[in-house]
Order: C-alpha cells, then sequence, then structure tokens
C-alpha cells in the first residue's frame, strides 16, 4: 500500500467551503490508492471535518523548519498532493529534496492569479485582460508552481484551457478534475419539498471569500430592490460561515432581507427554498453552492462568471444573466411559474450527471496517476520547463528558507 501525503494550507471545512468539500472529494478518491496522511500549518477548529474517522491521519507540520525534512523522509511517501501553489511553494522543494521520486500533485483549487486578475479589474471597472494578468507576481509563482509539479489537478474546463492557450503549458501535466458527486435521478428529485412546498429566495457562501460578499452586496443594491417590487411578501435568506458585522448589518427585516449566518446544513436550507441567487461579478474555478443546489432540486440564477466551466453546452439549471434587471426578472419568472421552474431543476440533474459524475472522473483521474508513476522519470524529463524551474527554487526559495529558520533560532 502506498503512502499518500496532502499538505494542505487549512483542515478542510466541508460545510462551511466548497473548497473544503472538493478536498474531500480528492481524499476518497486516494483512499483508493493508499494510506493517507493529512498535515497542515493550521491548526483544527470546531467546524473542521473529523478526518481521523475517514482512516486519516492528520499531522500538524511548521514552516521554515527542517522538522517537516525529517518528518517526510521517515514518512516516504510516494505521492504528494499540494492543496492551492502556496502549500508547493512552501513546501515542494522539501519533498523534492528529501523525497526525490515522489510524485509531485498539485491541486490548483482554481486559478487564483484568474480571481485576483478578475478582483483587481471589477475594483478599478476596467476590462479583464490577459495580458495584464501575465505582468502580475502572483501568475508568475502560480505558473511555476504549475510547471513544478508532476501533475496538475484543473477544477475548471475554461481554466484548462486558459493554462494551454495563453501559457502553453502541456496537457501532459494537466489534467481536469472537477467536482466529483453521485450520480442523481428524478426519482431522488421527488423525494425533495416540491414546487408548492418551497418558499424564499436564497443564498450561501464563505463571506472570507471576497466574491462571495460582493455578490450579497449586489443583491442587496441591484437585484433585490427590483424582485421585491414584483413579490414584495417574498424573503431573501443569507447564509453563509464567518459573517463579519459589516455582513449583519445589511439585515432588515422590513426589506425581507434576511441574513442568517452559517448553516448547520448547507443541503437542508438549500434544499428548503425556491430559487438560488449568485450574482458573482468576479471569480475563478467552480462554485460549489451551484452544484449543491442542483444536488438539491433547487434552480438558480446566476452570472456568466458563475456558470463558467459548470455549464458546458448543456442548459443551465435556471438562468444565467449579466445585466442586473434581467437577472431580475429571470428569478421573478422562475420563482412563480413551475412548468419553468420544474424544467430548470431536470436541466440540473442532467448537468450533474454528464459533468460531474464521480465514477468517470475518479477513475480517469486514478488512472492518470498510476500511468505517470509508471515511468516518473520519463514524464519528467518531458517537463524541461518544470526540472529548470525546481532546479532555481532549489537555489533560491531554499536558501531563503534556511535564513528564517536561521534567524527564528537566534
Amino acid at each position: 500500500m502506498q503512502q499518500v501525503l496532502f499538505i494542505g494550507q487549512v483542515f478542510p471545512e466541508s460545510a462551511s467551503t466548497a473548497a473544503g468539500s472538493r478536498m474531500l472529494q480528492l481524499l476518497d478518491v486516494f483512499k483508493e490508492i493508499g494510506k493517507i496522511t493529512f498535515a497542515s500549518t493550521a491548526k483544527k477548529n470546531d467546524y473542521s471535518d473529523d478526518l481521523t474517522s475517514l482512516g486519516i491521519i492528520c499531522v500538524t507540520i511548521s514552516l521554515n523548519s527542517v522538522s517537516f525534512d525529517a518528518f517526510v523522509k521517515q514518512l516516504n511517501p510516494q505521492i504528494v498532493v499540494f492543496d492551492r501553489f502556496i502549500s508547493e511553494e512552501q513546501f515542494g522543494w522539501r519533498v523534492a529534496q528529501q523525497c526525490p521520486n515522489a510524485m509531485r500533485i498539485l491541486d490548483t483549487e482554481d486559478l487564483h492569479c484568474l480571481r485576483f486578475i478578475r478582483q483587481v479589474a471589477f475594483n478599478k471597472q476596467e476590462a479583464f485582460s490577459f495580458s495584464k494578468m501575465k505582468t502580475l507576481d502572483i501568475t508568475n509563482r502560480e505558473i511555476a508552481s504549475i510547471y513544478r509539479c508532476d501533475l496538475s489537478l484543473i477544477i475548471s474546463s475554461k481554466e484548462f484551457e486558459i493554462l494551454i492557450t495563453e501559457f502553453q503549458i502541456s496537457s501532459a501535466i494537466l489534467s481536469v478534475v472537477p467536482f466529483m458527486v453521485e450520480a442523481i435521478s428524478e426519482n431522488i428529485l421527488k423525494q425533495k419539498l416540491s414546487f408548492e412546498q418551497r418558499v424564499n429566495f436564497m443564498t450561501i457562501g464563505n463571506f472570507l471569500h471576497q466574491p462571495n460578499w460582493q455578490a450579497v452586496l449586489t443583491l442587496k443594491k441591484d437585484v433585490w430592490p427590483l424582485i421585491r417590487k414584483t413579490l414584495p411578501k417574498v424573503k431573501i435568506l443569507i447564509y453563509g460561515a464567518y459573517a463579519s458585522k459589516k455582513v449583519t448589518d445589511l439585515h432588515n427585516e422590513n426589506e425581507g432581507f434576511i441574513v442568517k449566518g452559517r448553516a448547520d446544513s448547507a443541503a437542508q436550507v438549500i434544499s428548503e427554498s425556491k430559487v438560488m441567487l449568485a450574482p458573482i461579478l468576479f471569480g475563478a474555478g467552480l462554485k460549489g453552492k451551484l452544484l449543491e443546489a442542483m444536488l438539491n432540486g433547487t434552480p438558480s440564477v446566476t452570472t456568466s462568471i458563475g456558470a463558467e466551466g459548470m455549464q458546458n453546452s448543456l442548459l443551465w439549471n435556471g438562468f444565467v444573466s449579466d445585466d442586473m434587471q434581467d437577472f431580475a426578472d429571470k428569478a421573478i419568472h422562475l420563482y412563480t411559474e413551475k412548468t419553468l421552474w420544474l424544467q430548470a431543476q431536470s436541466n440540473g440533474v442532467t448537468l450533474v450527471n454528464s459533468t460531474f459524475s464521480k465514477a468517470s472522473h475518479s477513475k480517469v483521474l486514478l488512472t492518470l496517476v498510476r500511468c505517470i508513476q509508471k515511468d516518473l522519470k520519463k514524464h519528467r524529463t518531458a517537463n524541461f520547463v518544470g526540472s529548470m524551474l525546481l532546479h532555481h527554487t532549489l537555489q533560491s526559495t531554499k536558501y531563503l528558507s534556511r535564513w528564517i529558520e536561521a534567524k527564528h533560532k537566534n
């Protein structure tokens, strides 16, 4: 049985973030390969998933410390999975040095550089451009991390396309691995609440994530007043972990704008609502809330950024619109017209089963990992840029880390 080491930014919180759900999905897949150890510099909290109940060993590690070298050398993993490029920057060179034969895999979660430049463009009210994206330090760092790894898991087909067309990265070191869930059927949806049994609009999202915060602001200022004119008795329920005072200050009973905060069960609050609204104006990756809506038979209205990488050529489980007046109009139609609502729900079933199948995606990923492992040396030789970047990382990052380590000792 192989040893698989995951190095996470944090211990996953699947009840709080889509990234946490994604991590649990990957852990479940890699359990088929071997015994998993999950290591992080962060501390667990009350909302961290109980990984030990899944048979996963949890370890706390330190930054810029030789203790990690001893730990990873003793563990001697055959596969190391880095959670986001920052983890690879911090520990990738140490893994390469102590366990040179271990396959190094990067889970990007989303392209951070893409999300960052879109947020900058939004804040400055400028047009997004790849030319500006390529000038950013975060872009250089993230692309370099992708090159240094033997394989990078890309959550969105759109981001896979960007990496190949804009950065000329070989598809041999990339794999599209979206959210992976069990198939659903019309019979499963019949067990959910019906159109008549559901009430209110809703949205959900971790408020530490800036795209979620901006989406709620957009709902408050630009969308909800338009909906409320037509549906004066309907409410919108705002759920999300880590709601600060600026979030709770948006609560207004008279406007039907209800800030609920953290949900004990995202599935439950989504399945009780009639329509999900997600006016996401910038961001990257895939939106876990929109997949969760499909899984619970809840139609949604979102933007092109929200649906990016999820819809492909299929019909959305509701509507996609970037004009806020049209967005509100579509939301009203979806809320009030049963036939339209049922069709949207059915579209969600098709999307889930064709795009996010756990069975198909996990099989492809496991086959690819085993194939690369069989001749890792040849695979690395073909990735000369990655070898070159790793060489220079060992000469630069290594000594910066050693300097910090020595400084801490003094």
